[in-house]
């Protein structure tokens, strides 16, 4: 095959900052997707209507007219009351719910995950519907985080059975065979978690560019998370997690967390999914599944892919910005066409 066509691909999992970072990585989401599920973890985190529409402007100015839909999230609280959720409902897709200080700007998390503490604000998301999207990790080991966290999904479930909970970037095989076990969960996957593992990471030298969290995890993770993207699970979706840092934020001490993978990844999807023979499954998986687990449509942009060399820029700058992309100075067998 030399050109394969995604109609309207989704990515449901982005994070785009703020300011000149925002000014340099919206154009690159903007002009291969469609649309784009958009984390609410600024500093100060989106916790007001005012902050949402004022931050989702800033995208579209952003975005150079790339006819991109930007479906937006809110920052969980505990004290949200039925009448704000209610007011910004429209506004929305879904609720972000991050444990405190798990990741990059979490600090004003919740500070428990207790059923009973969160119930108040949960029992209203789950008469207005709005979904649940969760950062799924305790504070335990790192391999064994979103494995610990696996107990609280069910909780939830169990809990709320008509709210629509939403794992978020899954990395293990537990939370893949979640997927069956109840009718309200349902999970986004990156694209980096399908390729890599911790060896990747850190077998042999440390690559801070792969350095994310939830972080890497073993082959048979890997394997699982990779078998369902390929067939297309009607529960999962495509959510890249692209998480820009500085050069300067990832090549340090203390390196930050997050793979950038914008403007790649729908050229390392098609490959993927060509050497598995799966290519017919390629558009339900990055585009028809989220329409359906989110109940949207969206009919704007066809992307057609080609097959000739792409050679991935060493780093991505727009004024005092920079982020190096994954794959850095690696060739692609797929290109975008322009």
């Amino acid at each position: 095959m030399k050109e394969f066509i995604i109609n309207n691909p989704l990515d449901m999992h982005l994070h785009l900052r703020d300011n000149d970072m925002l000014k340099l990585v919206a154009p690159l989401s903007a002009k291969t997707f469609a649309g784009a599920l958009i984390m609410p973890n600024l500093v100060p985190p989106i916790t007001s209507k005012e902050a949402l529409l004022s931050y989702k402007q800033r995208i579209k100015e952003a975005s150079n007219d790339n006819n991109f839909e930007t479906f937006m999230t809110l920052f969980f609280k505990s004290d949200y009351t039925f009448d704000f959720l209610k007011d910004i409902k429209d506004d929305i897709i879904g609720i972000k719910l991050y444990p405190a200080g798990i990741t990059t700007n979490s600090e004003d998390g919740v500070s428990s995950m207790d059923i009973e503490f969160l119930r108040p604000n949960l029992q209203i998301m789950s008469d207005l519907n709005i979904p649940l999207c969760v950062h799924g990790e305790t504070n335990g080991f790192v391999m064994d985080r979103e494995k610990e966290f696996m107990p609280t999904y069910e909780a939830l479930a169990k809990s709320f059975p008509k709210l629509k909970i939403i794992m978020e970037h899954i990395t293990t095989k537990e939370a893949v065979l979640l997927l069956d076990k109840y009718d309200n969960l349902y999970a986004s996957v990156t694209l980096h978690h399908l390729l890599i593992t911790l060896d990747d990471l850190a077998g042999d030298s440390l690559k801070p560019h792969l350095f994310c969290k939830p972080i890497a995890k073993r082959p048979r993770d890997k394997k699982a998370l990779l078998k369902a993207a390929l067939k297309a699970h009607p529960k999962l979706m495509f959510g890249s997690d692209s998480a820009p840092h500085p050069k300067h934020k990832k090549e340090s001490c203390g390196c930050a967390a997050g793979v950038f993978t914008s403007p790649i990844a729908l050229q390392v999807l098609t490959q993927l999914f060509e050497k598995h023979k799966c290519l017919d499954n390629l558009n339900t998986f990055v585009s028809l599944n989220a329409q359906k687990i989110y109940n949207i449509k969206i009919n704007n942009k066809y992307i057609k892919l080609i097959k000739k060399d792409f050679k991935v820029p060493n780093i991505y700058e727009y004024k005092n910005e920079n982020v190096v992309p994954m794959y850095a100075n690696e060739t692609l067998l797929w290109s975008i066409k322009e």
